[in-house]
């Protein structure tokens, strides 16, 4: 019997490291955002250890160890990043200023709800339409309009103008 007790608690470690890595691989490539699956397998990790160490007390100091020298290693990784710039390379550092010509698209869209207007490029179910003498970007709610053709606003939801011909 404490054979078989034995051979199950390694079994029992190497089934909670092999648990707790896929619950981290989980977490990190499948299931990002709420940390539940990399505090399971944080957990499982640290429990897989302990089963296979000797005593708590060597458990307890590799696993210090360990969180030590990640704390190291993040923070080395911070210094080397912020020397070289790393930041610099992967984010975009240029403002969009109404000055250089950026201007956000325009929320009052709800203004051309019932309004009348001609479809100046074809529409399918994408295009522009002239709307109250604007150019304005609609769509349809799937048929295709000729250019030309008088159509209706029948719904507007932010900046997305929906039409449909007239009949």
């Amino acid at each position: 019997m404490l054979f078989y007790l034995a051979t199950m608690s390694g079994w029992l470690a190497a089934l909670a490291l092999v648990l707790g890595i896929l619950a981290l691989i989980i977490e990190i490539f499948f299931v990002p955002g709420f940390g539940v699956a990399g505090v399971i397998g944080v957990v499982l990790l640290g429990w897989g250890v302990l089963l296979l160490s000797v005593d708590i007390f060597h458990a307890t100091q590799a696993l210090t160890l360990a969180l030590i020298v990640t704390a190291l290693v993040l923070v080395g990784g911070i210094w080397l990043a912020t020397k070289f710039n790393f930041w610099r390379k992967v984010t975009l550092d240029n403002r969009q200023n109404r000055e250089e010509g950026y201007l956000a698209p325009n929320l009052e869209m709800e203004k051309l709800l019932g309004q009348r207007g001609v479809a100046a490029t074809p529409l399918r179910p994408a295009g522009s339409a002239l709307i109250e003498g604007l150019k304005v970007d609609v769509v349809t709610e799937g048929e295709f309009i000729p250019p030309g053709t008088q159509v209706i606003v029948v719904k507007v939801e932010g900046t997305r103008v929906v039409v449909k011909a007239l009949a």
